[in-house]
């Protein structure tokens, strides 16, 4: 598989959409994995995303020291790890172990080898952005580059012809991406 950049303008495409997701994380030796389905664009203009991760978790215990994350979308034919790492804490064992993973280009995660896509992101910090994390246990970040693999992309959109996207329903029930509709060309 060949990874190419997505200009930062559109990595909000890559989750638009509303796929699972793996979060990858590390922070002082220890590396992570967990499943979220609670990630979404919210600008595009540097790209932003809100991500849900519950502060009794391990990625959290990572990823609030490190202030970095990787938000990777795994296919199809990934449900099974993504239903594994989302079963289990990574405190009690490496989850990662069996899993190949790559380095992240900007920023010291893991990244899930043979997603679709990939996003490196920067935890965002202020006030009320930290007010709100504290509440909700949600985290603005900047995406700070973003890949896809290239039978997934074309002329600036997700196109998923070859593979598709996990959407996690409950309870290890997953749903896939299916046929694309046009309402309107031009």
């Amino acid at each position: 598989m060949v990874r190419i950049a997505v200009p930062l303008r559109y990595a909000y495409r890559l989750l638009n959409h509303g796929p699972a997701t793996l979060v990858t994380s590390r922070w002082n030796g220890r590396s992570n994995v967990m499943a979220a389905q609670w990630v979404m664009p919210t600008d595009y203009d540097p790209p932003k995303l809100a991500v849900v991760i519950d502060r009794s978790t391990f990625t959290h215990t990572l990823v609030e020291p490190s202030g970095v994350l990787g938000i990777n979308i795994p296919g199809r034919d990934q449900a099974a790890l993504t239903w594994r790492v989302g079963s289990h804490s990574g405190a009690d064992g490496d989850k990662l172990a069996d899993v190949e993973t790559f380095q992240a280009s900007l920023i010291d995660v893991p990244l899930v080898e043979g997603c679709i896509g990939w996003l490196e992101a920067r935890v965002l910090h202020s006030p009320a952005l930290d007010e709100v994390a504290a509440r909700y246990e949600l985290l603005v970040v900047e995406v700070l580059a973003a890949w896809v693999d290239e039978r997934c992309w074309r002329e600036h959109h997700l196109i998923l012809d070859e593979r598709q996207t996990l959407h996690h329903l409950g309870g290890g029930t997953f749903r896939v991406s299916g046929d694309l509709v046009i309402a309107r060309r031009g």
